[in-house]
């Protein structure tokens, strides 16, 4: 900018009074020819005008005066200055054409104080055209009217005031200080250096910005780097390839600036072609040094060539500083951490070799710093662990990925230590950290913690296994005195001749017999081992057939309700085990009503996503057919629903309950792959839902048995039994109806007479022999008689629980104990069916 003195008394002529002491510019309007001009001839410009004009020129602060409507410029000599290269054009030029990159500004500026207003801007933000180049700049700036002589606005008067240098420190100032805040927080290098550069590269709208690490032998490590629009160069880089120019101005300690890398000619042709290919333009780099050795360098660069001002320059040298600073403390604080861990903290190079470990593994292993540094790590790991550890490791120099696993290192003492190591690769390539955390102490106490939940569970186990065989033993013995009792009182009345009382005691007995029936029924229910007979089940028709039974039983103070869902899909289940889990718990509902109530059973459809069953083991996401029982009863409390379901447990009266229903219901809904919940609250009532698997198929009628023995034609039926007493009531029963029968211990003395031409119509077989079971038998008799029927009987047989996956096409199975008329029964039908075969 041209240096203008700010007054300048020389005398104008006599007509230009107004112009005198208007300095430098007074005299360029005093010689300017303005005739041609939108203000006309100076010698008629009016009073307004020149009154004005001689107010800004004799000012020292920068003023300008834009008249008329189009904004012609007239200004003082401060005002010249701020003007710079446009000066002294813009003298007498439109406002518009002088400032072009601001002309919407102006424009809006004039209209506004032309119509009256008085605008005024502090701190204004503009980007001006100084030296061929934008620069950003801020100012003050205060407007008012002058007016003509009948008081319109005809022209507009500004005072201004560059403030940039001030608002630029305020703003470098704001900058560096959040800067240094937010880097108070972090704890490593990266973090560090990762935000400096991008707050810096996005402040000063640099293309790529880095911090990187320097050796001693002039390698430069770019771990990551800022990069907008140019590839990133993180990596390991020569200063060297630069050329002795550039380390030399390094070595000086002053920050090097470049403006133009192709036409700076301090810089060798290697090292502009170098930089070219990497993209940079220009650049301002920082050499921080520690002592007399540099140890770092903060580069700012720029795509395309760029003037660096001196306010960039020093904001960079400043973050640099900052940068080294929290390098150095949060280097600090991880040697502090390094020395205190309790981890083991490891570098070291995938060649095999560590180059650094902190104190805890002497205080681990034992051995010393030496030791570790001047072996391979491999030699430190157990030979089994070997393999793997270093197969892990290899695989990590090519992912570059972290990994984490465990080995056991060798100790001092000869042992060996479990350690879980967490391995991260480093940018150069070559080496890698680690942490490890010994967890021998930790496996140790796992160890033990393990035994005493196993002790534990034993002993629950116990104690449920006390519970159950108590529970069992209480009742099987009452049954027992009823039956023992009863045949004893039998064979004395019959021994003395008294046989009016004789079925009176035979009732008792068999009653006590049915009872123990129930009871071991009940028991493979809750141990889910019973025989089901699986079928496609209309529920809705089970719950109808049953209405007229329930509300029998029900009595007259308990109101039923059905609510059944219309399109219900099929269900999978076995309809005797289904209907009398309905019984069990309408009872349980009836009971909870002393008073009377209302009970309400439901059907429903309802699909069990992964998220609901993965709290419950063994069940299967899929479609289920749902059964509820709701009542209006007493309800339970929480602690009481936990218990509901275990064997023995009831809260009925003494004599008045098993304890066995829900354990039994529970244990049969499970076995057939379904599921029960319980919902109650104290004073509102229970809910128990059902929950049975879809079945796909049509739904199967059940035929009930006739009460009627079916008598024999004479046919041939094998018992195989191993218990003798069960034999004979057997073979007892066939023989009474009319049936020929063949009596067997075990399958050994079966099999001679299946493969002879004995005529045979019917194997009937218990599951549990002794030595081959029954279903292995049967596939060898249906090897020598493939059409043969083969009835099963089963007290309990672990691959019998299920009937449609361990029965073939012509077998049966009757579960013990059964009533002769139901034997009876199952045996004409086998024969029944092989005749229709």
């Amino acid at each position: 900018m041209s240096s203008v003195p700010i007054f300048d008394f020389s005398p104008a002529s006599g007509a230009l009074l107004f112009l005198r002491g208007g300095g430098a510019c007074a005299q360029l309007i005093e010689r300017q020819d303005w005739s041609a001009t939108p203000l006309g001839p100076i010698d008629q410009w009016p009073q307004c005008l020149t009154s004005a004009l001689s107010l800004v020129l004799r000012s020292r602060l920068p003023m300008v005066l834009m008249w008329g409507q189009g904004g012609v410029m007239l200004y003082n000599d401060a005002y010249s200055n701020f003007a710079g290269s446009r000066h002294p054009e813009s003298l007498g030029s439109y406002v518009r054409e002088s400032w072009p990159e601001v002309a919407a500004f102006n424009d809006t500026v004039i209209k506004a104080v032309l119509s009256g207003e008085t605008p005024n801007y502090h701190d204004q933000e503009m980007t001006l055209l100084r030296n061929g180049a934008p620069e950003q700049v801020w100012m003050d700036l205060d407007y008012s009217a002058v007016c003509d002589a009948e008081g319109n606005p005809a022209g507009v008067i500004c005072i201004l005031s560059e403030t940039t240098e001030r608002v630029a420190a305020q703003r470098r100032s704001a900058f560096l200080l959040a800067l240094s805040d937010d880097l108070r927080s972090l704890r490593t290098p990266a973090e560090i250096t990762s935000l400096a550069a991008a707050r810096i590269g996005e402040l000063l709208d640099a293309s790529r910005v880095f911090y990187a690490e320097i050796t001693s032998t002039g390698m430069m490590t770019v771990e990551r780097d800022y990069a907008r629009s140019v590839g990133s160069i993180a990596g390991v880089h020569s200063l060297a390839s630069f050329g002795p120019d550039l380390l030399a101005a390094y070595r000086n300690g002053a920050p090097v600036v470049v403006y133009d890398i192709p036409a700076d000619e301090r810089l060798s042709a290697a090292a502009r072609d170098g930089l070219s290919a990497r993209e940079v333009g220009a650049f301002i780099d920082v050499v921080l040094f520690e002592e007399e050795q540099w140890v770092g360098l903060l580069a700012v660069q720029n795509a395309t060539p760029r003037v660096w001002n001196e306010a960039e320059q020093m904001l960079v040298q400043e973050v640099a500083e900052r940068v080294k600073a929290a390098i150095e403390r949060a280097r600090a604080e991880r040697d502090r951490l390094w020395d205190l861990s309790q981890d083991m903290l490891v570098r070291a190079d995938f060649a095999g070799m560590m180059s650094a470990v902190n104190p805890a593994w002497t205080r681990v292993l034992g051995w010393s710093e030496n030791d570790l540094l001047t072996r391979g790590y491999a030699s430190l790991m157990h030979p089994e662990d070997r393999p793997g550890s270093l197969d892990v490791i290899g695989q990590m120099a090519l992912s570059r990925e972290p990994v984490r696993f465990e080995n056991r290192i060798a100790a001092h003492d000869g042992g060996w230590k479990t350690i879980e190591w967490i391995v991260a690769p480093e940018p150069d390539g070559i080496n890698f950290v680690a942490v490890g955390r010994d967890l021998t102490d930790a496996k140790a106490r796992e160890a033990e913690l393990e035994t005493a939940q196993e002790a534990l569970r034993q002993s629950q186990k116990m104690e449920a296994i006390g519970q159950l065989t108590g529970g069992i033993a209480h009742d099987f013995n009452n049954m027992l005195t009823g039956i023992i009792g009863s045949l004893d009182l039998i064979q004395r009345n019959i021994a003395a001749g008294r046989l009016d009382r004789v079925d009176r005691y035979i009732d008792a007995g068999n009653a006590s017999a049915q009872r123990a029936a129930a009871l071991t029924a009940r028991l493979l229910a809750f141990g889910r081992r019973q025989s089901l007979d699986l079928r496609v089940t209309d529920i809705n028709t089970l719950v109808c057939g049953m209405s007229d039974l329930l509300e029998r039983t029900l009595g007259e103070q308990t109101a039923l309700e059905t609510h059944f869902k219309a399109d219900l899909w099929p269900a999978s289940t076995d309809t005797n085990q289904l209907e009398s889990a309905l019984l069990n718990l309408c009872i349980n509902a009836r009971d909870a009503m002393p008073d009377g109530g209302k009970l309400i059973i439901e059907t429903d459809n309802i699909h069990l996503d992964e998220r609901y069953t993965r709290a419950y083991p063994d069940l299967q996401p899929g479609e289920y057919v749902v059964l509820s029982v709701s009542d209006t009863g007493i309800g339970m409390s929480p602690s009481i629903v936990e218990k509901v379901f275990e064997p023995f447990f009831t809260t009925k009266p003494v004599g008045q309950g098993t304890g066995l229903g829900l354990s039994m219901i529970y244990g049969f809904t499970r076995q057939s792959g379904g599921h029960v919940r319980i919902y109650s609250e104290l004073g509102l009532g229970t809910t128990v839902k059902l929950f049975v698997p879809r079945a796909h198929g049509e739904t199967e009628t059940v035929q009930r048995g006739s009460p009627e023995y079916p008598m024999g034609l004479g046919e041939t039926v094998m018992v195989v039994e191993d218990d003798p007493s069960v034999r004979l009531i057997i073979t007892e029963v066939l023989k009474d109806l009319q049936y020929n029968a063949l009596e067997l211990p075990d399958a050994a003395a079966a099999i001679p007479l299946l493969q002879s031409d004995e005529r045979i119509d019917l194997l009937v077989t218990d599951v549990g022999l002794p030595g081959m079971n029954g279903r292995q038998l049967a596939e060898i008799a249906r090897e020598t008689r493939p059409g043969l029927n083969v009835l099963f009987i089963t007290g309990y047989a672990p691959n019998a629980t299920t009937r449609s996956g361990f029965l073939d096409e012509g077998m049966g199975m009757l579960t013990k104990p059964f009533a002769a008329d139901t034997l009876a029964t199952k045996v004409r039908e086998m024969l029944i069916r092989e005749t229709s075969v």
